[in-house]
């Protein structure tokens, strides 16, 4: 049987007609919404053919477990998952020397989404998730990262050591972000190929995550907050990279 997803929210609909139209089985309109952008979106839509049905809000709600949805919906061919030889594979490929950005355990779907949106401004190559306790590209996801899970890779990996570990083998450097690193996140050279790896809201990374980082980094704290959250922690040095990269 076919398996189905649902995209919601009009950055995460729009990109998915946008990137991959002949993925959408459906789309979904609520009844009594109007909107120039909703409009917009239900034009592209059917330029491409694409089945429209009316249906009401307490329906989209349902569906969405009444996440803000705006009134749109599209279901979709279930994507396929991309894993660990699909990174490398990946990596292969890329005419530049790789930015990676390896999420270890995250759990919260809105911060899973805004760390998307983050890499893909920041120009992240591709984002690496954990298969177990990671929340996964749900549909809140997809709509938190505003069409950044559509269109900047995500692999889901069974191990992350073992993937830390075959990276490194690749030449690529590993920089983990530790509250407790004596070196801040400014005095660090990162123009080479990178992979930073954040963890978990509570607990930050793993042991052995942490021993395989080639560095630990923080990012350096001026107030009486003794953290960030994590979406806005793999923001910030994600920017920092870019803008290393970007000096002359």
């Amino acid at each position: 049987m076919l398996k189905k997803e649902f995209i919601f929210g009009f950055h995460a609909v729009e990109a998915i007609l946008q990137q991959s139209p002949e993925r959408v089985l459906q789309l979904y309109r609520q009844e009594g919404r109007e909107d120039k952008r909703l409009e917009s979106i239900i034009s592209l839509a059917e330029r491409q053919h694409i089945p429209l049905q009316i249906v009401s809000r307490a329906t989209l709600d349902k569906w969405t477990a009444a996440e803000r949805h705006q009134g749109i919906l599209v279901e979709i061919k279930s994507f396929p998952v991309k894993e660990e030889k699909d990174l490398f594979q990946f990596i292969d490929g890329l005419e530049k020397a790789p930015f990676l950005l390896l999420l270890d355990e995250i759990q919260d779907p809105h911060n899973l989404g805004a760390c998307l949106r983050s890499a893909n401004a920041a120009g992240v190559d591709a984002v690496v998730i954990t298969q177990d306790r990671s929340v996964g590209l749900t549909p809140t996801v997809r709509k938190i990262a505003v069409g950044a899970a559509e269109t900047t890779p995500v692999f889901t990996v069974i191990n992350l050591a073992n993937t830390l570990r075959k990276l490194k083998s690749q030449g690529i450097w590993i920089y983990g972000l530790d509250g407790a690193a004596k070196k801040p996140l400014y005095d660090m050279d990162l123009k080479g190929p990178i992979g930073l790896v954040l963890g978990a809201e509570d607990k930050g990374l793993r042991r052995l995550s942490k021993e395989l980082c080639d560095g630990l980094l923080a990012i350096p704290m001026q107030g009486s907050v003794e953290s960030l959250n994590v979406s806005v922690a793999a923001g910030i040095c994600l920017f920092e990279v870019l803008r290393q990269r970007r000096v002359n």
